[in-house]
């Protein structure tokens, strides 16, 4: 099986076997053929193909009639944040996340910064299967790529949605983990005009990835060094491209990245009570922190663009997903773990508590996610017949994205992955037990 993933959140494989160059091109051309030409942005992440696949997208934008503006090597949250200001009408953000680093990936922006929905999406993937793509004559195609610096409005936009000056008079020592990808260009920065002693680790762009690129407690081991060698207040893991956060406390505990949204929950309507918006997928210790304040919690389909347009709609103080992603309107209400970080520093600097103290008042459960690799055939018959046996023990489900099962111990969530070909599975119950008979009990019926 070559690994391929294409569907409405863009197109993803391993490069070398099932992501080449002829795919990533008519992928380009086919997404300026649906921007109608005009200016396109294009950035990427640090993976060795990284190079290859620019220049492919390049040529399948030119083709396309399109204007590119190379952004090099720099964070999606940064290059979405960049649209606007230069005119662009989207862009094409060169990451696989959090894969490993043979995995590459187009991801599509639309003119607002936005990753397109799953309308556009489907209307992006219907031009690219007709093949019916804009062809630009001879003597009309751009001469020329325009490279620009989207770091530094990027951080000019962080500076001005949080408290720059308390956080300085604070002196924080914070350690970063970058992985060696786009963060390395923008997080160190970030820290540095926030006034902290940064304490870098993976931070060369140059480099390959010292781990796998997800912020999460199994990839946190060097950073927890860090932050209890150079007595940081705190310590930031991130993913290839700037999208998900990872968290180690003071005392070098490496927190679920199910925590970093909960901790930001708790922060943010502190400041100010309104909706928050996550998906499905997504533990309930945000619904208990939210009803601490009479806020209400919005749930969507799993995958960013859900995640972005149900804030606009509900007018969200927050939004994110229990991968780490975390939405901050002021900033964009797109994922940027940038941004995330100006919200729990500019918390501790105010009220100076310790991360350890503010992660002590969250609720915790107990979450297991697991994951049945399929051939991508078979993913929704697979699905499917788990519906059918959940519908035909008369369990309580939800079908907004895959089956979400509400049992008395807890709940059980099965969908497809947006990123790879597998079902994902994710229990949560109140105990390690409970939450283990839970994944025993799913797994029993998926295999009928």
């Amino acid at each position: 099986m070559k690994p391929l993933k294409i569907g409405i959140t863009g197109v993803r494989g391993v490069v070398g076997e099932s992501f080449t160059p002829e795919l990533v091109v008519e992928f380009a051309q086919a997404f300026g053929t649906y921007m109608d030409g005009g200016r396109i942005l294009v950035c990427r992440d640090t993976r060795p193909s990284g190079p290859m696949v620019r220049a492919a997208v390049s040529a399948g934008l030119l083709a396309a009639g399109c204007e590119v503006i190379d952004l090099d090597i720099c964070t999606t949250p940064s290059m979405q944040l960049a649209i606007t200001r230069l005119g662009a009408v989207g862009g094409i953000a060169i990451t696989a996340g959090h894969n490993p680093e043979q995995w590459n990936a187009l991801k599509f922006v639309r003119g607002d910064g936005l990753y397109l929905n799953s309308t556009q999406g489907e209307e992006l993937l219907d031009i690219y299967h007709q093949g019916e793509f804009v062809k630009t004559g001879w003597d009309k195609i751009k001469t020329g790529i325009e490279s620009v610096d989207a770091t530094s409005h990027h951080i000019k936009i962080l500076k001005g949605a949080f408290d720059v000056e308390a956080i300085k008079a604070k002196h924080l020592t914070v350690a970063v983990d970058c992985c060696n990808g786009a963060c390395a260009q923008l997080i160190p920065r970030w820290l540095a005009a926030l006034g902290c002693e940064v304490l870098a680790l993976n931070d060369d762009p140059s480099a390959p990835f010292p781990h796998s690129p997800e912020p999460k407690p199994e990839t946190m081991a060097q950073l927890r060094a860090v932050v209890k060698a150079g007595r940081a207040d705190i310590g930031f893991a991130h993913d290839a491209d700037g999208e998900r956060l990872g968290i180690v406390t003071e005392q070098g505990e490496p927190l679920s990245e199910e925590l970093t949204l909960a901790l930001a929950t708790e922060i943010r309507l502190q400041q100010q009570v309104g909706p928050i918006v996550t998906n499905v997928s997504t533990g309930s210790a945000v619904d208990q922190i939210a009803a601490r304040y009479g806020a209400s919690v919005v749930r969507t389909p799993v995958g960013q663009a859900y995640i972005s347009e149900a804030m606009l709609e509900h007018e969200a103080v927050l939004g994110g997903e229990g991968s780490g992603g975390i939405a901050v309107p002021e900033v964009h209400p797109t994922h940027d773990s940038a941004a995330a970080i100006g919200l729990i520093l500019e918390r501790l600097a105010r009220n100076g508590e310790r991360v350890s103290e503010l992660v002590g008042q969250l609720p915790r459960l107990t979450m297991i996610k697991h994951n049945i690799q399929l051939e991508p055939n078979r993913l929704y018959s697979i699905l499917q017949s788990f519906r059918l046996i959940v519908e035909r023990e008369q369990l309580i489900h939800d079908l907004t994205d895959g089956i979400k099962v509400s049992l008395p111990d807890g709940w059980v969530h099965a969908r497809v992955s947006n990123t790879e070909s597998m079902i994902r599975l994710i229990v949560e119950a109140e105990d390690v037990p409970r939450a283990r008979k839970l994944l025993e009990w799913a797994r029993d019926r998926i295999r009928k």
